[in-house]
This record gives structure tokens, sequence and C-alpha cells, in this order.
């Protein structure tokens, strides 16, 4: 992990960044399939929770919430997790009959 003291999250852009940077271990097939979906959870955990206090509980707490998001999608996948709404849908919500296909056409 790195020194919470020189935290700058600013110059993390990708999945890999921040497991990195808190000094999670990850299966990089996992986060090939998942990175985005393993962001998103980490931001609504992040929200979940109040901020900490100091820089090395606020370091802490992103740690745990990342890993937390990891882990989500290690034991699961992103269809079952359904962090964006396109998961969400209800399956009818989604039809499109091929006879519309061919009027539009």
């Amino acid at each position: 992990m790195t020194d919470p003291q020189s935290m700058d999250l600013t110059d993390l852009v990708s999945a890999e960044d921040f497991l990195d940077h808190f000094g999670i271990a990850y299966d990089p097939a996992v986060v090939q399939v998942c990175r985005l979906h393993i962001l998103q959870r980490l931001h609504n955990y992040l929200a979940a929770e109040p901020m900490a206090a100091s820089a090395t509980a606020e370091s802490e707490r992103y740690a745990r919430c990342l890993k937390r998001a990891y882990q989500d999608f290690v034991d699961s996948d992103p269809q079952t997790e359904k962090v964006f709404s396109v998961f969400r849908r209800h399956s009818g919500e989604t039809r499109i009959s091929l006879d519309s296909l061919r009027r539009s056409a």
C-alpha cells in the first residue's frame, strides 16, 4: 500500500491502478472482464460510508471498500451483481421483435 500521506487518487485511472496503489492482490483476468463494475461498486461502497477523519483512516476505508468491490466479482459475475442499470432491467423491457427490425430497415 502506498503511503496514505501521499495519497493522490487523481493519478489513478484504471482498476489496476487502484488495486496496485492500495496493495490489493488481484487476478488480471477478473479485472479485465469486470474493471468498470469494480470501480462502480467501489464508488457505491464509498458513498455508503462517511469519510474518515484522518488520511490514514481514509486510505484504509478506500482499501477496505476496494477489496470488497473486487471480491464481489471474484465470487460472482457482473450480471448477477447488477451494478449497472442494463443488468437491472426486466427481461421484457429490452425485447425487440424481428418483424419490427424488418419494418424499420
